[in-house]
């Protein structure tokens, strides 16, 4: 078997050659409302560079909402973030799912009927996550200017040269595969184990499977499989930009980097409440996955640089920034939580969300205006500090 991370940086059989220094690719991680973050940084970095050229961009959960905008928008790149600013800021819990208290009460029945019946009645019990998202579907298509579902401004930015690729990661429930869904020119799939691509032109759909939060989220049916959160089994989030011939890339992270100390305090009393279990297991699942790959390319790249270009054979080392928020963006919800609908913050506190003092789960879910704008705020400041670093990186 291949080694995770080390594959990444082998040119795929068919993906485009001779890729020079300026070819960059934006990479943006999942984590639901956290999202939001991406957007503040971007909207620093687009002032500062209202015309960045953006080659390859790749999204997963969240961020493929995120990677799709910017990626179909026919303007500038200060003009494309600024839509997503607006986006994100006006975006309620309302408009990505239902939260009224009928609905979430036939949900929350329909879940109580189906571990109550000890599997009798099959299909007729089935139930396709907590919530209904239908609300988001309806917005991600006016938003993003769909036509019959299809994103059309992915293809009109690749046929005019502005855009080579852009990649949106699922994960299949039917087989339990990581698939990468690419659209591009002249792009070749390419498979690990565990992981595959597959050429396509980009939906709606396909952004709706990539952010579908395991059973939060109802699946979304592509072909004849299921698809969820794309962060579920993308163990190389690296590897669709590197893939498709990124050697420059910036990866947006929404996990804040705790010190020591904070990571060995516990945020709760008493025993773990099912909100602080879900917490864990969504961080683990949407947002570990970037520092572990980050690592292992960071030795790749010692290596590579020890060996003359002969014994590389075809490796080719990238550089990579990665950008993360100054502050815990699961401990900030806690202070917003009590904007939430009635009924849907009843549900929220009977998980447990105030027995903890970082609410992972309620970070990821958390679509009220207040605390996404604190988030974009968040990341604005957070790319001022470093905007020598990254002014630097974007140069070259």
């Amino acid at each position: 078997m291949t080694a995770p991370g080390i594959d990444l940086l082998v040119p795929s059989a068919g993906a485009h050659t001779g890729h020079g220094p300026d070819d960059l690719g934006l990479i943006m991680g999942g984590g639901g409302a956290r999202a939001a973050y991406q957007v503040g940084l971007l909207r620093c970095v687009a002032r500062r560079f209202p015309d960045l050229h953006l080659p390859y961009i790749t999204g997963v959960s969240a961020g493929a909402l995120n990677a799709a905008l910017l990626a179909s928008h026919h303007g500038t790149f200060l003009q494309a973030v600024d839509e997503l600013s607006h986006l994100w800021s006006t975006l309620t819990v309302d408009h990505v799912f239902r939260v009224d208290a009928r609905s979430l009460a036939m949900n929350s029945m329909r879940w109580l009927k189906r571990l109550g019946s000890g599997g009798i009645g099959g299909a007729r019990s089935q139930v396709r996550g907590l919530v209904n998202t239908q609300p988001l579907r309806k917005h991600l298509t006016e938003a993003l200017h769909a036509v019959d579902g299809e994103v059309t401004g992915i293809q009109y930015n690749i046929d005019r040269g502005k855009l080579k690729a852009v990649a949106l990661s699922t994960t299949s429930y039917s087989t339990g595969s990581s698939v990468t869904w690419l659209q591009g020119d002249n792009i070749e799939p390419w498979s690990r184990p565990g992981r595959l691509t597959r050429d396509t032109t980009l939906t709606i759909e396909h952004i709706m499977a990539s952010a579908a939060l395991p059973l939060l989220f109802p699946a979304v049916r592509l072909g004849n499989e299921w698809y969820g959160d794309g962060g579920i089994r993308l163990t190389a989030p690296l590897s669709p930009a590197l893939h498709l011939g990124a050697r420059r890339i910036m990866a947006i992270s929404t996990r804040y980097a705790r010190t020591e100390d904070e990571a060995s305090t516990s945020a709760i009393q008493g025993y773990p409440p099912p909100a602080q279990v879900a917490g864990v297991l969504l961080n683990a699942v949407f947002l570990d996955q970037l520092d572990n790959d980050a690592l292992r390319l960071e030795r790749v790249n010692r290596l590579l640089e020890t060996l003359p270009e002969k014994q590389r054979h075809g490796l080719e080392p990238a550089k990579l920034l990665v950008l993360r928020p100054s502050e815990d963006l699961g401990k900030l919800a806690s202070q917003f939580e009590v904007q939430l609908p009635r009924s849907f913050r009843f549900l929220t506190r009977g998980l447990g969300t105030q027995e903890t003092e970082s609410p992972d789960v309620l970070s990821m879910i958390l679509f009220q205006p207040d605390y996404l704008t604190a988030l974009i705020e968040i990341g604005e400041k957070d790319a001022r500090d470093r905007a020598d670093e990254i002014g630097e990186f974007l140069l070259g």
